[in-house]
């Protein structure tokens, strides 16, 4: 059975919609800046890729603050997408239609604001509301409600792998049978000061803070670690026949997708990257595609130092010769986290659409032990019809997604 994409929604530091962040990918604009929504002077890392608030259409501030940052960014996406789908539930059967959205971590804004609570006011002034905010499910439980979505409901949790997993899944619910509609992305909010000083500890964040906009760098030989970012991206998945019949506009198609488990750390690649390589073969296996095919592969690429080696090594071991043009969107809104996956999906259908491929920014020293072809710096036109995404997570996971333009 074919999945195909008929909707798609974005909150990013370049903007929250997917035209004003598909615009600022092509021009090679930066979202990276200087953290302001806290004083970041004592940490050692000190800059982000920032989203602006959004307000989900009826949502008071009441309801607002019942919800933590990172589910109202996969509601404000959620809605985006939907309304391009064109789907009304009541004329498609809400039991056959679901969501499958994740997150990293899920609601660490609210943890950390009622730690700090706790601390300072003590236990009973904590709020009822802390379990269900800071719950990974519940950007994809809440996506049901708000639209009455009664079929499939989860969350996957991947780390940064995340966004990938979830289209897969949910794609996969659909091939089986289980569902004719599903919802499927990644929200994240980490830009709180635990999170901050958790990564920054690992020495795992770009210490660029005098120039944010060239801190992330995939793939150069001075890249010094990843600044993180927030936001969220949705997809609206359909069986070919359900989107046909209700005369959708169809948007691309999900062609194939593995995974792998590198089984080597909690946080560090296999250094050969063989781990990323055979979800890499696998997909293609999956999408019964040639490695000649893919007309463009966006990168997991965060900027630090053994993930974009370790990418690079599964680069050259599955396409050789064939290697097609690659290019790390990190290098203009951080890296998402739970979200990335899948807001770099939207940029991959965003290239077969338009037939240009995002650059990759700050590349500036090629290194030698990164031989790919980066498209650095400037957009690039080329006709893509097919497309290829990684997302790599800590704990080991790999996933690798093929998209591909609908005939």
């Amino acid at each position: 059975m074919r999945v195909v994409i008929t909707g798609t929604g974005v909150v990013s530091p370049l903007g929250n919609s997917v035209e004003i962040f598909w615009k600022g990918l092509c021009e090679g604009r930066s979202g990276i800046r200087r953290i302001d929504r806290f004083d970041p002077s004592e940490y050692a890392s000190q800059i982000a890729g920032m989203a602006e608030d959004c307000t989900p259409e009826g949502m008071s501030t009441k309801d607002l603050r019942r919800r933590d940052r990172y589910t109202q960014f996969a509601l404000f996406a959620a809605d985006q997408a939907w309304k391009q789908a064109g789907l009304d539930v009541n004329r498609a059967n809400p039991e056959r239609c679901g969501a499958i959205v994740g997150s990293g971590v899920g609601g660490f804004d609210t943890i950390q604001e009622q730690v700090t609570v706790l601390v300072q006011r003590g236990p009973k002034r904590v709020s009822p509301m802390l379990a269900p905010m800071a719950l990974v499910n519940m950007a994809s439980s809440e996506i049901c409600i708000r639209l009455g979505l009664q079929g499939p409901n989860r969350a996957v949790v991947t780390a940064c792998a995340t966004g990938n997993h979830c289209i897969a899944d949910a794609a996969d619910a659909i091939r089986m049978g289980k569902a004719d509609v599903m919802l499927a992305g990644g929200s994240e909010a980490t830009i709180v000061p635990i999170c901050l000083a958790g990564f920054s500890s690992m020495k795992a964040l770009s210490r660029r803070n005098d120039e944010p906009e060239r801190a992330s760098r995939p793939f150069d030989a001075d890249r010094d670690g990843f600044v993180m970012g927030e936001g969220a991206g949705i997809l609206v998945l359909e069986s070919e026949a359900h989107a046909k019949a209700r005369g959708a506009d169809i948007l691309g198609e999900v062609a194939g997708y593995a995974e792998s488990c590198d089984a080597f750390h909690v946080t560090a690649p296999r250094e050969d990257g063989s781990g990323a390589a055979r979800a890499m073969r696998n997909a293609l296996l999956d999408a019964r595609v040639d490695r000649e095919a893919i007309g463009y592969f966006n990168a997991h690429g965060t900027s630090t130092k053994y993930n974009d080696l370790a990418e690079s090594r599964a680069l050259v071991t599955v396409f050789g010769e064939s290697m097609p043009p690659v290019s790390s969107t990190k290098s203009m809104i951080g890296h998402l986290l739970g979200a990335a996956g899948a807001v770099e999906a939207i940029a991959c259908l965003m290239a077969i659409r338009d037939g240009v491929i995002p650059p990759s920014i700050n590349y500036e020293t090629p290194d030698p032990e990164c031989p790919i072809n980066i498209v650095a710096n400037e957009a690039r036109k080329a006709d893509v019809e097919i497309a290829m995404s990684n997302s790599l997570g800590f704990g080991g996971h790999n996933s690798s997604l093929i998209l591909k333009r609908y005939e």
